[in-house]
């Protein structure tokens, strides 16, 4: 078979000399792998990988990492690239633009955003600037990657949990996330079911309770959690009372945890992100309670301000 010649703007580059530092922060599996090895096989390279070069003059890969390590365990020895005009902030800002076709999960951009943020030390409006989201975006990727273990992260790495399972996780106190891991992984639990795992323990009262009901589902003493019937078409009324509840629901839970919890009883790096999520989040929490006061006094709200 002959393979495709390199473009004008390729170039044949040796495997062994491509860096893939950038991958650290991809959740790259060896089912992944096997695909693209066969496609490799049967068709050879049709797309160059992209990559910069750093400051110790080595190729990094921007987006390739599956067609390098395919080729490598082919032994192939040479694989065609593009090399970018651009240095490792832009590169690793690519991850997110390169991948948009076969989007990045919510702990990749975490990850992506820590990157910028700690390493390059980027603040947030920069960094929602460059990935095209705005500062709250930022702000909550950088809470997931700072707040979730390590351990759970490990376990994202070692395809031993999904990512959409890990960002759910994440929502569960640092302490309480390995077992819940644990937990997701030995019960074999979809997104779906991890997902109402997590709310049934964030409706918990305590973090005793927390920590027992976990124990149980690891135990296989808790009930498999099954998939929720099919919900009926939900009314206008109904839509108003489900965020009437979900505001007073996570109002007086987030009351709870301020009471329970100082925030400067957290790592500083999460201390920091929390006060910055909650000063964003006052003049919203205000401007919902002046709507709710003139709603309850009967005058029309269509011709007033939203924020």
């Amino acid at each position: 078979m002959t393979w495709p010649s390199p473009a004008p703007d390729e170039r044949m580059v040796a495997t062994a000399s491509l860096g893939e530092t950038l991958a650290a922060l991809r959740v790259l599996s060896d089912e992944a792998v096997r695909p693209m090895r066969q496609s490799l096989e049967l068709h050879g390279q049709l797309t160059a990988l992209a990559t910069y070069r750093d400051d110790d003059d080595t190729l990094q890969v921007i987006d390739g990492f599956t067609r390098l390590r395919a080729a490598c365990a082919l032994g192939w020895r040479e694989l065609r690239v593009r090399v970018l005009p651009i240095d490792v902030v832009a590169a690793t800002a690519a991850l997110a633009t390169l991948n948009r076709g076969h989007a990045l999960t919510e702990l990749e951009e975490a990850w992506l955003c820590r990157a910028l943020y700690r390493q390059h030390k980027l603040t947030q409006p920069e960094i929602g600037r460059l990935l095209g989201h705005d500062k709250s975006w930022v702000c909550r990727r950088l809470t997931l990657a700072e707040g979730l273990h390590e351990q759970v992260q490990a376990d994202v790495r070692l395809g031993l949990v999904g990512a959409r399972v890990a960002a759910d996780l994440g929502r569960l106190s640092h302490d309480n996330q390995p077992m819940a891991s644990a937990v997701a992984q030995r019960r074999g639990l979809t997104v779906a079911q991890a997902a109402r795992m997590v709310q049934t323990v964030l409706a918990l009262p305590d973090a005793k309770a927390r920590g027992r009901w976990l124990a149980d589902a690891l135990a296989e003493r808790a009930p498999i959690l099954r998939a929720a019937p099919a919900p009926r078409a939900k009314t206008e009324a109904d839509l108003f009372l489900g965020d009437i509840e979900s505001v007073t629901r996570i109002a007086s839970r987030l009351q709870v945890r301020l009471r329970d919890k100082p925030l400067d009883a957290f790592e500083p790096a999460v201390t920091a992100l929390l006060t910055e999520a909650m000063g964003a989040s006052a003049p919203v929490l205000t401007h919902l309670s002046a709507s709710i006061a003139r709603a309850l006094a009967g005058r029309d709200l269509r011709d007033a301000d939203v924020e």
